[in-house]
């Protein structure tokens, strides 16, 4: 039997969920259990799918792809060629084009706190934000100042070195946003 929503619809090209308040157009497709809503919209060949969100005054537009988990909201732009998969979140004004693809941020649950990208070239463990070159030089004489154990310390090396090779494989290990 067909779920029913009051307000929303299955779209016609991939039976994906849109709300009446959202515009899908073109051979734009929302598919599987994904979402587009508010006063989102989905144009030219565009594709929403997976459990992907489209929502608030977001657009998606060109050959652009939102899968998995990913979300776009606010204001919002993807467009061109770009890919928005994962968990990844792109959201206020901010604008993805096909020359990047959003990706969700290396996370790593360590021992004692996690460690992870945090932007623009920066790293956070605990409190404590610093450029990855920092980290890169710095990772065990900090993690000893802290009173790590040397297994600790060679654990927190690896979190760092994973983190720097996730950043030059995304292109984001200048200081530039990713």
């Amino acid at each position: 039997m067909e779920e029913k929503r009051t307000g929303w619809h299955r779209h016609s090209n991939g039976g994906g969920w849109v709300e009446d308040t959202a515009q899908v157009s073109g051979d734009a497709q929302v598919y599987g259990d994904a979402w587009v809503y508010g006063n989102a919209l989905v144009s030219g060949n565009a594709q929403v799918s997976g459990n992907a969100l489209v929502y608030g005054n977001a657009q998606v537009s060109g050959n652009a792809l939102v899968y998995g988990n990913a979300q776009v909201s606010g204001d919002a732009q993807v467009y061109g060629d770009a890919w928005v998969y994962g968990r990844a979140r792109v959201s206020g004004k901010a604008q993805v084009d096909g020359s990047k693809h959003a990706v969700s941020p290396v996370y790593i649950q360590g021992s004692r706190f996690p460690m992870h990208y945090a932007h623009a070239g920066y790293v956070r463990s605990g409190c404590l934000l610093k450029p990855l070159a920092w980290w890169l030089e710095h990772v065990e004489a900090c993690a000893a100042e802290h009173g790590y154990g040397a297994m600790e310390i060679v654990e927190y090396r690896g979190h760092v070195e994973a983190i720097a090779a996730w950043m030059r494989l995304y292109g984001v290990d200048a200081d530039e946003e990713g």
